[in-house]
């Protein structure tokens, strides 16, 4: 038995037992051995334990991993072989909607094909080229018109050599039409003339500084106030302090640009000495 045992496995995995019987047997056979000795059989036989233990756990470790992997591709295999009679299924149906749109084609085919003869068949026959179709023929009969119906024809050909198409009437009406044409066009022209254009304008604020504070500015004012120029209109004013009692005067005006500059403007604001020291722009906007 223990020979059949050691045939098949190649590792002996319970050694320590038949270690344990053997010295059993002994101990029986001559009673029990010495204290160290026993001590030092005793670990041993745990080391061999041990050992064979740790041999077993790596055996069962490795069979389970051959098992996870023979399981893994039996796993794959079969998803495989689901995955390939899926695609054969598609592709039975496929063959089967490319059959029925081959049979739809063709029963198509077939009605075009039934509509092109009938069309042909019920056209008219045409005439065949030798074959000559005449109509009837009407005996001709002269027609002689009476002679009293020629002269109004003959006078009304007369008539109407007599109307002049171009007369001397229809020249002198165009020549009237040009002349009130004309005329039309040269009164416009001068009205428009008349018309008074666009005047472009601006808005000036001044600062009119004194001399010093004891200057009388409402007399300063009247002096700015007393300048007249074409395109040129006085706006509202005002005193501004500048400092140590000193005033400004600060006016507005409104002038046309083509009439009134304003180095003509500071000019004639300057020649009034005895109040203006300089006169400034402090805003210059178009209007």
């Amino acid at each position: 038995m223990a020979v059949d045992y050691f045939l098949h496995d190649k590792i002996w995995f319970e050694k320590f037992k038949y270690d344990d019987a053997e010295r059993r047997f002994y101990e029986q056979m001559n009673g029990p051995m010495g204290g160290p000795s026993h001590q030092q059989e005793n670990g041993a036989s745990t080391i061999l334990r041990d050992i064979a233990r740790a041999r077993e756990n790596i055996q069962k470790s490795l069979a389970g991993s051959a098992n996870t992997t023979s399981s893994g591709a039996a796993g794959d295999q079969n998803e495989l072989l689901s995955r390939i009679s899926h695609l054969e299924v598609e592709n039975q149906n496929l063959r089967s909607v490319v059959s029925d749109l081959q049979m739809a084609i063709f029963k198509l085919e077939s009605r075009l094909n039934a509509l092109e003869k009938s069309s042909t068949s019920h056209q008219p026959s045409s005439v065949p080229p030798t074959q000559k179709v005449e109509p009837f023929s009407i005996p001709s009969k002269k027609v002689e018109l009476p002679a009293k119906k020629a002269e109004p024809a003959a006078a009304e050909e007369d008539e109407d050599d007599d109307i002049d198409l171009f007369g001397s009437d229809d020249e002198e009406e165009d020549q009237e039409a040009a002349k009130v044409r004309e005329e039309r066009l040269r009164q416009y022209a001068e009205k428009k003339a008349k018309k008074p254009g666009l005047i472009a304008k601006s808005s000036i604020l001044l600062d009119v500084k004194p001399w010093d504070d004891e200057t009388d500015m409402a007399k300063m004012e009247e002096c700015v106030r007393s300048i007249h120029m074409d395109g040129l209109v006085w706006g509202a004013s005002k005193l501004v302090p500048v400092g140590y009692g000193i005033k400004k005067l600060q006016i507005q005006c409104v002038v046309e640009d083509e009439e009134v500059g304003t180095d003509i403007l500071e000019e004639e604001i300057t020649k009034f000495e005895d109040y203006v020291q300089s006169v400034d722009i402090a805003a210059f906007n178009k209007i």
